[in-house]
């Protein structure tokens, strides 16, 4: 998630804090006397710098609304743990909008921490249409997309060119090329984020989807994942360490960590978010010039990314429900999402932004990109999500360090998800 996604970071969590919003299920004493105020704008670390001129245009123009930027560690668990503490003091919370990673629109929903959002005051039509699907718990939309990420492969597209191969689209080509190819050159095969971490939950789940499987159904409520997708899905990874062409380092590594040994031109194959691409491909960098994306790959084809991002939530004890709903259809327009991609390097919410020529041009990924977005899946849905992130990076780890069978591990994951209180 770098948005948090990423998000960076494939994952970046902008919690924007936002004043209280006026919806029908508001409190009465919210009404005309205080929807517009100043604003408190949280975000998980801004690695690129860029929301401060984004809040600058803002505060220009609205200057009885100004926000008030607080940023939160860019670490995506430590943001998260900052945030619900922050929420549990309801109406002491310091926080009015809440820019959340995607999936903990459900949580965040089910904890009564923000609410519901009457959809036609966002322009939601414009958007790649599964990220409103993150937006939304129990049929109600509870949040706005802000911003959107899916994992994609990147790849040593001059190695591959010296050896006369396309870049994978599968998983055996993958296997061959990170086993064969990679060491005649003096690379580590392949690596993703397989540090115990929200990472490997989405490297995990991306391996399950690749396969065919699910983990949870029904909004958290049916344990899916005891499936014959799901063991193929984990001993692909745990596979890959077995034989060597993941390397043990990578599971110490997180996004920051795994896009690194890719730019110091460590790694013929990389599973990571477009930013990864972004950075490394900057003037200066060992593989300048050198890097190639396609879709993540899956056993017989293309494979499913999970989809990433961030989303813009009103915290029910937000103070000024109106510049809440104002500031968030100004961080959603157009012109701000132009700036999230080329100031930001971050993937927008706005569909036609994907076939921009100018932007295709500066920023070669995004066909791609969009490909992998229309195709992706968010991460099982769940309003105990923190638990259920745990259960799988725990389980899926002792797997990848050959400590269970993938058979195993799946029996251990339907067992310890379905034990989870109040799933």
């Amino acid at each position: 998630m770098r948005w948090i996604h990423a998000a960076g970071r494939g994952l970046l969590v902008l919690v924007v804090v936002m004043a209280g919003y006026v919806t029908s299920g508001a409190r009465a004493d919210q009404g005309t006397g205080g929807g517009r105020g100043p604003l408190t704008l949280a975000t998980a670390g801004d690695l690129t710098g860029y929301l401060g001129s984004v809040l600058e245009g803002w505060n220009r123009t609205h200057p009885g609304e100004k926000v008030t930027l607080v940023e939160l560690p860019d670490s995506a668990d430590e943001t998260h743990a900052q945030m619900t503490t922050d929420l549990r003091g309801g109406d002491r919370s310091r926080f009015d909008v809440l820019n959340i990673d995607v999936n903990w629109t459900s949580e965040f929903a089910a904890a009564g921490w923000i609410r519901p959002l009457p959809r036609d005051r966002f322009p939601l039509g414009t958007f790649l249409k599964p990220v409103v699907k993150t937006a939304t718990y129990e049929g109600h939309l509870y949040a706005v997309p802000y911003v959107t990420n899916a994992g994609l492969l990147l790849y040593r597209k001059d190695v591959l060119a010296k050896e006369g191969v396309p870049p994978p689209r599968t998983w055996t080509e993958l296997e061959h090329d990170a086993k064969t190819v990679a060491p005649k050159y003096g690379l580590d095969g392949y690596a993703g984020q397989f540090l115990p971490y929200e990472g490997l939950t989405v490297n995990a789940a991306e391996a399950v989807y690749s396969a065919g499987g699910t983990i949870l159904g029904d909004e958290g409520a049916r344990v899916t994942v005891n499936s014959a997708a799901a063991r193929e899905g984990i001993g692909f990874l745990a596979r890959g360490v077995r034989e060597g062409w993941i390397p043990e380092q990578a599971l110490t590594y997180k996004e920051e960590e795994s896009k690194q040994a890719f730019q110091d031109g460590r790694l013929l194959f990389l599973r990571n978010w477009p930013y990864a691409y972004v950075v490394a491909s900057a003037e200066g960098s060992p593989v300048a010039g050198k890097i190639g994306a396609v879709p993540l790959p899956g056993p017989d084809g293309p494979g499913r990314s999970v989809l990433g991002g961030s989303n813009l939530a009103v915290n029910t004890h937000a103070r000024h429900p109106d510049s809440a709903a104002r500031l968030i259809a100004y961080l959603t327009s157009e012109p701000v999402q132009r700036q999230v991609l080329t100031r930001g390097a971050l993937p927008p919410v706005r569909a036609a932004l994907y076939e921009d020529p100018e932007l295709v041009r500066q920023f070669p990924y995004l066909p791609t990109l969009r490909t992998s977005v229309l195709h992706a899946a968010p991460r099982p849905k769940s309003p105990r999500y923190d638990q259920v992130s745990l259960v799988v990076q725990a389980v899926v780890h002792d797997a990848m360090t050959g400590h269970m069978t993938p058979e195993a591990a799946v029996r251990r994951l339907a067992q310890e998800l379905a034990s989870i209180p109040g799933r």
